[in-house]
C-alpha cells in the first residue's frame, strides 16, 4: 500500500476569504489525502518552504483579491529555485478565463474557477499524481 498524497492548501497575499480554500480542504481529506492548510496571509516563501518541509505533491493556491497573476507565478518561480519543479501547483479562486490562461503559461498545471465541483479536484489531482507504492 502506497503513502497518502499529500496536498498544502494556500492562501497567498492578502485575501482574508477562505472558506472556499477549507471546502477544499475538507473535500480532499474525506478523500483520503492528507491536506496540510497553512491560514491566510502567506508569502510564496512561506508557501514553497512549507511544501518542501512538508514533503507534497501538490500546492492549491486560492485567491480571491485579484493578485493572482503576482503571486501563483512566483509559488511557481520559487520552487524551481529550490529545485522541487516535480510539486504540482493548482490554482483557484476568481479568476477570469484569461488570467487562467497566463497562469498556466506560468507553469501551474490547472486552474479550477468558482463553483467547481469538489470531486472534478479530487479526480484530477488522482489523475495527475503517481505515488511510489510500498513506502
Amino acid at each position: 500500500m502506497g503513502r497518502k498524497i499529500r496536498v498544502l492548501i494556500a492562501k497567498p497575499g492578502l485575501d482574508g476569504h477562505d472558506r472556499g480554500a477549507k471546502v477544499v480542504a475538507r473535500a480532499l481529506r474525506d478523500a483520503g489525502m492528507e491536506v496540510i492548510y497553512t491560514g491566510l496571509h502567506q508569502t510564496p516563501e512561506q508557501i514553497v518552504e512549507a511544501a518542501i518541509q512538508e514533503d507534497v505533491v501538490v500546492i492549491g493556491l486560492s485567491a480571491l483579491s485579484g493578485a493572482h497573476l503576482e503571486l501563483f507565478p512566483q509559488v511557481v518561480d520559487l520552487l524551481e529555485e529550490n529545485n522541487a519543479e516535480d510539486i504540482i501547483v493548482l490554482g483557484g479562486g476568481i479568476i477570469p478565463d484569461d488570467d487562467a490562461e497566463k497562469l498556466r503559461e506560468e507553469g501551474l498545471a490547472k486552474i479550477f474557477g468558482p463553483g467547481t465541483p469538489t470531486q472534478e479536484i479530487v479526480e484530477y489531482i488522482r489523475e495527475n499524481v503517481e505515488l511510489e507504492s510500498g513506502e
